[in-house]
């Protein structure tokens, strides 16, 4: 196995370099936003709303990997760390500050370009 990462912030390059195929990042968006809307429909209408979240979550995520990316997901090995990483990608994209991220872990991961 690859060598462990010890902090989030070391993480974070990696996990920009899991996702560098754009509609595998609009693929994530979408699940990530489900997964909002899931919790306040929890909140609001049902708490059944939250068995919805992961599969909203998952499914989206999920499907840009392995068919637009190509690879496999870090939650198989990072679990925290890459929802995590999902929320602040979410944020990131949200107020159109991702491609920065992306340079940077293009620069960093080569290969993964």
């Amino acid at each position: 196995m690859a060598d462990r990462h010890r902090t989030y912030e070391d993480f974070w390059p990696f996990y920009v370099s899991q996702h560098m195929n754009v509609v595998n990042r609009r693929l994530h968006f979408v699940g990530t936003a489900l997964v909002w809307a899931c919790l306040l429909a929890a909140l609001l209408i049902s708490p059944a709303w939250l068995a919805a979240a992961p599969v909203a979550g998952y499914g989206f995520a999920w499907v840009g990997h392995f068919f637009f990316e190509k690879n496999r997901p870090a939650t198989f090995t990072y679990p925290l760390w890459s929802l995590r990483g999902d929320f602040r990608m979410f944020r990131l994209m949200l107020l159109g500050r991702m491609a920065p991220e992306v340079q940077r872990a293009a620069q960093l991961f080569p290969a993964r370009v």
